[in-house]
């Protein structure tokens, strides 16, 4: 499992290329943006009819680093389905396998747009948690020094063998971080993106995902 450690208000945070945060004093994992149930949504929407693995996928995405990584806590910073009634669509099998991820330990739904209340998942729902110094919430504010938060879903577009693509990415700068989405089929908002300029500080980084967690500078 690759990483990439850094240092943020005071404690060490691994960024990994799964796209998940991990906190290794409080054996914390943070994962943001799963939107589970995306391929049922637009399908009920009229759109484009997706494989329907993109749940199976993200699930095993996130049993792979929960096994690597062990955590007490898991944080899912919202949207962690793509709506309401994706969730209450969940099938057993996918209900049964998050309960095995559950079981054990702490598990924290922070709601986001998609998902704006508490649904029968089990774990907590809260709308932000505060782990001084750090507070986890799914939209970033220009407010709050030691916030993380989702919602964004970064990327970056790099140079590569087979010209530009894009790969999701964490930024990071001295007061905030937001995340990559962790769900499949998620898509991206440029990190060139103004909005993401406005919040991102002047030595913000961005940490890519994907085989390796590779670290650059913001691009402006």
């Amino acid at each position: 499992m690759d990483r990439y450690e850094f240092s943020f208000c005071g404690e060490t945070l691994e960024a990994l290329s799964s796209g998940a945060l991990h906190w290794p004093r409080l054996r914390c994992l943070v994962v943001s943006d799963l939107h589970f149930g995306k391929s049922e949504r637009i399908a009920r929407r009229g759109g484009a009819i997706l494989p329907p693995y993109e749940t199976e996928d993200t699930l095993m995405r996130l049993e792979a680093v929960i096994a690597a990584t062990q955590p007490q806590l898991v944080i899912s910073l919202g949207d962690s389905f793509d709506d309401l009634t994706a969730a209450q669509s969940l099938d057993g099998r996918a209900r049964d396998w998050l309960a095995r991820l559950k079981a054990g330990r702490r598990w924290v739904w922070i709601t986001g747009n998609h998902d704006p209340g508490p649904l029968d998942m089990g774990g907590e729902y809260l709308a932000e948690l505060t782990l001084a110094p750090l507070l986890f919430r799914h939209i970033a504010t220009a407010e709050q020094p030691g916030e993380i938060s989702g919602h964004f879903h970064p990327k970056v577009q790099i140079s590569s063998r087979a010209g530009r693509v894009a790969r999701p990415c964490f930024l990071v700068d001295e007061t905030r971080i937001i995340l990559p989405a962790f769900g499949t089929y998620t898509g991206g908002l440029s990190c060139t993106d103004p909005v993401l300029q406005g919040l991102m500080g002047a030595k913000a980084r961005a940490i890519l995902t994907g085989a390796r967690a590779i670290v650059i500078p913001l691009p402006r």
